[in-house]
């Protein structure tokens, strides 16, 4: 009876330990920076110039050129950094782009508009999991299962640069 105790036991620590969680642990070299290449729907995690990971993206809806108004579409291009974590978003789990900066906002109010925010690296939704098409607001969109990668690695202060 003993061992059929044990039995139950292992089997069911091994059960638990093998549900998966949207919080892993990462270990490994520190991200120094993130690269996307909107043109190759590309995305980079680098420490210094080593390539770590690299994940297809979708893109805003109107991809090209920088986002310089709130509702236009685009990406913003240039460089920034993560601002923020939120563990509990829409779009699965997501980290903050520091758009718009100071020269974002200047551009948007000479033209006497807003230039918009909220822009995130962050999960697809059940509608867009093909990753074919550009859909977000004018954030950045990979699986879920990338995200939880991205999540762990990349701490708040990260470079993030965005090319055309």
């Amino acid at each position: 009876m003993r061992w059929f105790s044990a039995f139950l036991i292992a089997v069911m620590a091994f059960t638990l330990a093998s549900c998966s969680s949207k919080f892993i642990t990462y270990n490994g070299p520190e991200v120094t920076r993130v690269a996307v290449f909107k043109e190759d729907r590309k995305m980079y995690l680098l420490h210094h110039k080593k390539v770590l990971k690299s994940y297809d993206v979708d893109l805003g809806f109107a991809p090209l050129g920088h986002k310089q108004v709130e509702g236009d579409g685009r990406t913003p291009e240039g460089d920034y950094f993560i601002d923020r974590r939120n563990p509990n978003s829409k779009f699965y789990l997501s980290i903050g782009i520091s758009y718009p900066n100071a020269a974002d906002r200047a551009y948007a109010a000479a033209i006497g508009q807003s230039p918009g925010g909220d822009i995130f690296i962050h999960g697809r939704p059940k509608a867009f999991q093909n990753g074919k098409d550009d859909w977000t607001a004018g954030c950045i969109a990979v699986t879920d299962k990338e995200m939880r990668e991205i999540y762990a690695m990349v701490k708040i202060g990260t470079v993030i640069s965005i090319y055309p």
